[in-house]
């Protein structure tokens, strides 16, 4: 009997340990972490340098309220973040989560607004679907009905905006007409809500669960940046999956040599081995709302040295072993086999992604763009088989989180070739195993 509660009912084996990108179970059944947790460790499992940073610091102290002191290890990380930004980013805030850092962006910016005379701008628009969180706040920027709707009357939803999803909608994802086409949304969206009401629009570079690591299409990012400067809204990145190097750059805005305005890390940021967060502003944004008073925001943990300590351990072991460049030359790799895969199974109907940010998506027909249907529960069914064959591997629903199972492959960021050559026969061996659990459908051999 366990006196835990998560999602359901269901049991998983416990973990006894972990180490580089395999976890051992108690009964010493090992697995591959081919989706880095949720997304999250990216550098693997146990790496002894960040172990021993972590121990100095709680051998000097593991908690100091941000209110009582500085610490050293809050202001190195702090500085290393920044050196990674776009020029202009030099302020960072530090929370324990995703969800903590995407509040405190919207509630940096809206504060901001507040604090130089633009009051009436509140309305911060996202784009349906998407994924930014599980708190009341994040949700409401959220466009993923199984997940926003139970809790619809206990929060104030933001307008949404179509994710650019061209493979869906029979468009060139490579013909920048389509990228405008998408980004000229927001536009109408802004004209029609009333410009003085909004706020900041807020995405993912590169889509994340919700839409199954959707690659925006050409002119998208440059055209979206065009449209929120021509109407003084912010741009929120969130880069919660994203950053940390995930995509093969360290932000996942860098492939379009897209600025931000506010900036949003976790995940990656610390990789698993302590709760972290942070948003990253520039100085023309923070400097007023200290002006008025200082920020009516913050977090008990937020800057906690020993969570500071793995973050700035974590960011030294990503540059010394060059784990941006590996993910962008695994992931190529990667995808190229993903593609083959594609080719022999034929339920797969869509491979995207960047860097170590790749999923491929289950579909009937997959000329139509046909999902599974959506009974068959596709998207839990093929992780628990790969899970039984040693891989781990996620999953969601890339259509409002209804149909359209897709699976996310995102292994640890220091994957090599002999690790992705087992990734690859783990999913295999598991799409032969599922497709002969499947009903027949419709050109599908």
């Amino acid at each position: 009997m366990s006196h835990l509660f998560y999602q359901g009912h269901g049991r998983k084996p416990v973990l006894d340990q972990a180490r580089g990108v395999y976890m051992w179970d108690t009964d010493g059944k090992r697995y591959l972490d081919g989706s880095s947790g949720a997304m999250v460790c990216n550098i693997g499992h146990s790496n002894a340098n960040v172990l021993a940073a972590m121990r100095e610091q709680m051998e000097r102290a593991t908690f100091g309220y941000r209110l009582h002191f500085e610490t050293e290890a809050s202001e190195r990380l702090a500085a290393k973040t920044v050196e990674k930004m776009p020029p202009g980013l030099n302020k960072v805030f530090f929370v324990s989560g995703g969800s903590e850092a995407i509040e405190s962006a919207m509630k940096l910016a809206r504060q901001y607004a507040v604090s130089t005379g633009r009051g009436s701008r509140w309305k911060v628009i996202s784009r349906s679907p998407s994924y930014h969180g599980c708190t009341l706040g994040a949700l409401a920027v959220t466009g993923y009905r199984s997940l926003t709707a139970p809790f619809a009357p206990m929060m104030r939803e933001m307008p949404k905006v179509p994710a650019p999803r061209a493979y869906l909608d029979g468009r060139d994802p490579e013909d920048p007409a389509t990228g405008r086409h998408y980004a000229d949304m927001l536009e109408d969206l802004i004209l029609m809500e009333g410009e003085d009401s909004v706020l900041a629009f807020l995405l993912e570079p590169v889509g994340g669960a919700s839409t199954g690591a959707l690659v925006p299409p050409a002119g998208y990012m440059e055209r979206i940046r065009e449209i929120c400067d021509r109407h003084g809204v912010l741009l929120i990145m969130d880069e919660v999956m994203t950053g940390a190097g995930r995509t093969g750059a360290f932000l996942g805005c860098e492939h379009w040599n897209i600025r931000p305005d506010i900036v949003v890390l976790s995940k990656g940021f610390a990789a698993g081995y302590a709760p972290l967060g942070g948003i990253v502003a520039p100085d023309w944004m923070v400097a007023p709302v200290l002006d008025q008073g200082g920020f009516a925001h913050g977090f008990t943990y937020a800057g906690n040295p020993l969570a500071c300590a793995a973050g700035a351990a974590v960011l030294d072991e990503i540059d010394a072993q060059g784990l941006v460049d590996n993910a962008a030359l695994m992931g190529a790799r990667l995808k190229a086999r993903l593609h083959a895969l594609a080719q022999k199974h034929e339920i797969i109907g869509d491979v995207r992604g960047k860097g170590l940010l790749l999923a491929f998506e289950f579909m009937a027909d997959p000329v139509a763009k046909t999902p599974l249907p959506k009974e068959l529960r596709a998207f839990e069914r093929f992780v628990q088989i790969a899970y039984e064959n040693g891989l781990i591997v996620y999953s969601r629903r890339t259509r409002d989180g209804v149909e359209g199972d897709h699976i996310l492959v995102c292994p640890p960021l220091i994957v090599t070739d002999t690790h992705l050559d087992e990734i690859v026969e783990g999913l295999d061996l598991s799409l032969s195993q599922f497709r002969a659990e499947l009903p027949a459908l419709d050109r599908v051999s």
